[in-house]
């Protein structure tokens, strides 16, 4: 049976459906190219408000994996096997749900996961820009090559982002908020943040790169999915490019930015860290819940 989209209860004043709800909307509207006259007080002072939120939601979950994170290696070397182990171990790793979906799900099925992952997607390549403000040279090139594929280097046709956007319109998907459980808006509203608070961007650059190293093979198998069901290589294009193109992102992404922001000061490592496992814990959650979804018990 499937559950209903309100029926997690945590406990937690942020991990809920009206709390994640309210920061999806939010996020929303302040990236949104806008202009001055659209600044009003009101919201200049729900803006306010809900930073301070933003931030106590961030810090709940940094919480949850500090004392993991902490053991994770602070020299260059150490911290990047440390890292990579987690594609192996980390939170949410070998999930049952994704060879699943590529060899038993029905489309109905598939389109809903897709909805609630399409509705959570805060925009990797965006997340990327933003994230790159003031890094080091070498990082912040890592990061300008990874933006640039992620923008189809220069050709429409190539973009990461219209093309799951083309996806969701070819098959019908409701990525409406309204409709999304909490844990995948909280994976978006997650990465969000860290890409937009300096105080979190060696977190974010930990996140995003342990969403390169784990992708491609949850990617496969949702486009194994996919053609199971009948979409053409075109129309799944998004998720075998992902398979295939994340693997060397991970390895760059590991050599060129992670390895050198820790050997420049090690301090970063365990900021890295929290955000691989933040993200982790927050794909962790969204497993979770789209398998209670479709009655498929505990991975």
């Amino acid at each position: 049976m499937a559950t209903r989209l309100n029926d997690a209860s945590t406990g937690s004043q942020f991990l809920n459906q009206e709390f994640q709800q309210e920061l999806s909307r939010w996020n929303r509207r302040r990236l949104a190219p806008a202009f001055p006259d659209d600044l009003t007080p009101h919201l200049f002072d729900a803006d306010r408000r809900m930073l301070r939120l933003e931030h106590g939601f961030v810090e709940e979950l940094r919480a949850d994996v500090r004392e993991e994170a902490a053991s994770a290696p602070t020299d260059p070397d150490g911290f990047i096997a440390w890292f990579e182990g987690l594609k192996e171990n980390g939170p949410g790793q070998g999930d049952p749900l994704f060879p699943w979906l590529a060899d038993v799900a029905s489309r109905d099925e598939i389109r809903w996961f897709l909805a609630q992952e399409a509705a959570g997607e805060a925009g990797f390549d965006d997340l990327v820009a933003l994230t790159q403000v003031k890094l080091p040279a070498r990082p912040k090139l890592e990061l300008a090559r990874n933006y640039w594929d992620e923008m189809g280097r220069g050709n429409i046709k190539g973009m990461h982002g219209p093309m799951l956007s083309q996806l969701v319109a070819i098959l019908d998907l409701d990525a409406r908020i309204e409709n999304t459980v909490w844990e995948s808006l909280a994976l978006a509203n997650g990465m969000t943040a860290m890409a937009t608070s300096r105080c979190y961007a060696w977190h974010s650059v930990g996140a995003l790169g342990v969403i390169e190293l784990t992708a491609p093979g949850r990617s496969a198998c949702t486009a194994r999915g996919l053609k199971r069901i009948g979409l053409s290589n075109a129309e799944r294009r998004y998720f075998d490019l992902h398979a295939v193109l994340d693997v060397k992102h991970s390895r760059d992404w590991n050599d060129e930015a992670i390895h050198p922001l820790v050997a420049e000061d090690p301090r970063r490592a365990t900021a890295m860290a929290e955000g691989a496992l933040m993200r982790l814990r927050c794909g962790e959650r969204c497993f979770g819940r789209y398998r209670a979804h479709f009655g498929l018990g505990q991975g």
